[in-house]
């Protein structure tokens, strides 16, 4: 009887994906109804350190890409106005009257030397630029890096970069005022000249328009607490978030490459934290970039970082070069 029977036709199968797919070539399509708000020295002051970003690559994915987030902000001041118009009756009494809108926050988070700093420096210039968004400010989370004092008093003077080393609670009370509407809000200064948090300094963030965040540990989620229970993450303050992602073979190069352009460069300056490997010769200088890597930021990367990748809303991945190969975007 089996004989008999008809034979199944064979179906293609598709991954099913919370994300939206997109290769270089369609997502740089997207550009060309786009104006180019940036010139070749606007793209060379953001450049990172061995980055190499150019033109082609801010036309080609930044372009859409702050065009997509300036639609998304605009988005939310509509939801803001509807807000307003439903709370209408009650705000005409005085009793209840409809806070102002809050800063839209964008976080960026990926690993040391993925070049996240980069894309949030040219995201912040190109938004600034759109009509909807013209005060952008951005802060880095390395100003919520406990104090190298305080880290070797907790014995994490070696796990510098990692979750534990950050002051968690003031960078989420910090988010918790920008959310909250407060008209100033002040962050701490971090130095990678002198490895460490400066003494008295703060950036002052004054509600913009737009906030980008970025930082390693960004995504992160939330960490229990000593009675077990779950607690706020950072993320939890973002309306957006992007993670810059490479293969870990490609970040650890990278890592090397800075390194060695910084012991030609920054390391040679007396008062730099990192003197000391400016004298080394190139072999030593490699061999110790390579070390460093693989004995913190890539069990960082592996432990903390990367397993935040599938928390964002849109997901850079980039090729040996360092040009964005792929795009995915949380479908909505």
């Amino acid at each position: 009887m089996a004989g008999l029977l008809p034979k199944r036709r064979a179906t293609a199968t598709h991954t099913l994906s919370p994300f939206w797919q997109f290769d270089r070539e369609s997502w740089a399509e997207l550009a060309q109804a786009i104006s180019q708000p940036l010139t070749d020295t606007d793209v060379e002051r953001l450049r990172g350190l061995g980055d190499r970003i150019d033109m082609a690559e801010v036309a080609q994915i930044y372009r859409p890409l702050s065009r997509l987030l300036s639609m998304h902000v605009a988005a939310r001041a509509h939801e803001h106005q509807m807000t307003r118009d439903f709370f209408s009756p009650l705000t005409k009494t005085g009793k209840n009257p409809v806070p102002e809108r809050t800063p839209y926050v964008i976080g960026v988070a990926g690993s040391v030397a993925v070049g996240k700093s980069t894309t949030a420096r040219v995201l912040r210039e190109m938004m600034a630029r759109w009509e909807n968004t013209p005060r952008v400010e951005l802060i880095t989370t390395d100003g919520f890096l406990f104090p190298n004092g305080e880290l070797e008093r907790r014995g994490l003077a070696d796990r510098k970069g990692f979750p534990e080393s950050y002051d968690r609670r003031a960078l989420l009370r910090f988010l918790q005022e920008v959310k909250s509407g407060a008209p100033e809000v002040r962050a701490p200064i971090y130095s990678h000249h002198t490895y460490d948090i400066v003494p008295g300094a703060q950036v002052t963030v004054r509600r913009p328009d737009v906030l980008i965040v970025e930082g390693l540990n960004v995504l992160q989620p939330p960490t229990p607490g000593y009675d077990g229970k779950l607690g706020l993450s950072v993320s939890d303050y973002f309306d957006f978030s992007i993670y810059v992602h490479a293969k870990t073979q490609y970040i650890r190069q990278w890592y090397i490459e800075r390194f060695m352009h910084l012991k030609e460069g920054a390391f040679t300056k007396p008062d730099s934290y990192f003197h000391r490997f400016s004298a080394l010769d190139t072999a030593e200088a490699t061999a110790l970039a390579g070390e460093i890597w693989d004995s913190i930021n890539a069990p960082n990367l592996r432990e903390n970082v990367l397993p935040s990748r599938g928390r964002a809303d849109l997901i850079l991945h980039k090729g040996i070069d360092h040009s964005v190969k792929r795009v995915q975007l949380r479908k909505l």
